[in-house]
């Protein structure tokens, strides 16, 4: 029989079939001789204990491999709480929403909260049916990226105790707490800085247009063309890119037309790596200016660095979850919306001039 088929090895060298039963709290009283409420105690960690119990039972738990089924506890405890949390992203895999997962992680796991983490991938029948999922399975609270143009599906489980908050867009039809980013200001930020080098061909890129956030941005953009007299060219605004592909191909039709942008302000962080590999294929890296909304890993180290308006979405992240367990622990003030402010950071490829 091959070695990967064998019986695997129990926590004192006995075998330990791959139909084997995990160990129950049963097995923990028979093992340690005592009853299944002094085990229950133990587990529990209630007070009064005596030492000697305490040993034997946590001496049977480490020889059987026991864990505790939290899910049961929580249907025992006075509150119903679950001691978890689910975050709803756009995309996990997307570094700005990974960033944003890793501080919401930081603030829960020390308070012994788990976080259960999925993607939406901007589907509004998604976002629905993975909400419904997390509830389901008794999450406390729910920290959600919007994917929809409205939120009131989770009304239900509010008025319930379920604790929403909002990150990245405000949310519509909830009452919820929000968490969101200058994305108009900074937008014209960007754009007024390509201006100011000279630009006045410059190209919007922007991932689905029913998304607030593109709205935003693309209304700094126009706002910054119009405050300095530019015309805006229909056929520079590119939206509804959903990929580094999608941009890859978008910019290289811009770069076809017989009168091409001279700058390209991106409105995503994926949308800002497409662009990049249309611009270096044809070696225009050194001559199209370029500007992306949200920052990425490695941006820094191309030649030219990228000029980006950077998010925060570690403070986001940390924002939303502080709320959430704010909420949780009782805070009933009116729901409010927290902003974090972008930063523009300068690192050469929003630098370059236009020609002539």
């Amino acid at each position: 029989m091959p070695a990967f088929a064998e019986d695997h090895v129990g926590p004192l060298g006995s075998p330990i079939s791959s139909g084997a039963r995990r160990p129950t709290m049963r097995d923990v009283a028979k093992r340690a001789g005592v009853s299944l409420k002094s085990v229950s105690r133990v587990v529990n960690k209630e007070p009064g204990v005596s030492p000697s119990l305490l040993e034997s039972v946590r001496r049977a738990i480490e020889e059987l491999g026991f864990h505790p089924n939290v899910g049961a506890s929580s249907l025992r405890r006075a509150d119903g709480k679950t001691a978890t949390v689910g975050l709803l992203l756009e995309d996990i895999a997307n570094p700005h929403f990974s960033a944003v997962q890793r501080a919401v992680e930081d603030l829960a796991l020390p308070r012994g909260i788990m976080v259960f983490a999925v993607s939406h991938d901007s589907d509004p029948r998604r976002e629905i049916a993975l909400a419904r999922a997390l509830i389901t399975r008794r999450v406390d609270g729910l920290i959600l990226v919007p994917a929809n143009e409205d939120q009131s599906h989770l009304a239900a489980e509010m008025q319930a105790g379920t604790a929403v908050v909002c990150v990245d867009r405000r949310c519509t039809g909830l009452d919820a707490d929000c968490v969101v980013t200058t994305d108009e200001t900074g937008s014209a930020e960007g754009v007024r800085h390509l201006i100011d080098v000279g630009h006045r061909r410059i190209a919007f890129l922007g991932p689905r247009s029913v998304l607030p956030t593109c709205r935003q941005r693309y209304r700094g953009y126009r706002n910054a063309l119009e405050t300095h007299g530019i015309r805006i060219d229909p056929e520079l605004v590119l939206v509804d890119l959903n990929s580094t592909a999608a941009a890859d191909g978008a910019v290289s039709a811009l770069l076809a037309h017989p009168c091409p942008p001279t700058a390209l302000f991106t409105a995503q962080n994926l949308l800002t790596i497409g662009a990049i590999r249309a611009l270096r294929r044809r070696g225009l890296e050194g001559s199209v200016a370029l500007v992306g909304f949200d920052d990425f890993p490695l941006a820094d180290l191309l030649s030219p660095g990228v000029t980006v308006v950077a998010q925060d979405p570690t403070a986001s992240g940390r924002t939303a979850a502080e709320v959430l367990f704010g909420r949780l622990s009782g805070d009933t003030s009116p729901a409010r919306v927290h902003v974090v402010p972008t930063n523009l950071v300068r690192r050469g490829s929003g630098e370059i001039p236009p020609p002539g």
